[in-house]
């Protein structure tokens, strides 16, 4: 299994916003999910977070989740996760 990524988001939100474009600059790859457009994704949302519906919140390729992190932050479980697979 690749090191992978999916980044649980909604339009208005400004953290979501700029985290996409540090990844984007750092040239790491996402996938992304609008929670307002897919309920099954806020429910994601909500279990990662006490259910809360806290964006950016992210869960990689392990299962394991981050909110909103630094770029930083991601790049390093992405490469922790490389080494391991």
């Amino acid at each position: 299994m690749a090191a992978s990524v999916t980044m649980y988001t909604t339009s208005w939100c400004p953290f979501c916003h700029m985290l996409k474009a540090r990844l984007a600059d750092r040239d790491i790859v996402w996938d992304e999910i609008d929670i307002d457009a897919d309920e099954e994704a806020a429910v994601v949302v909500m279990q990662a977070n006490n259910g809360n519906r806290t964006v950016p919140t992210l869960v990689y390729s392990d299962g394991s989740t981050q909110t909103n992190p630094s770029a930083q932050q991601v790049q390093l479980k992405l490469a922790e996760l490389a080494e391991t697979v």
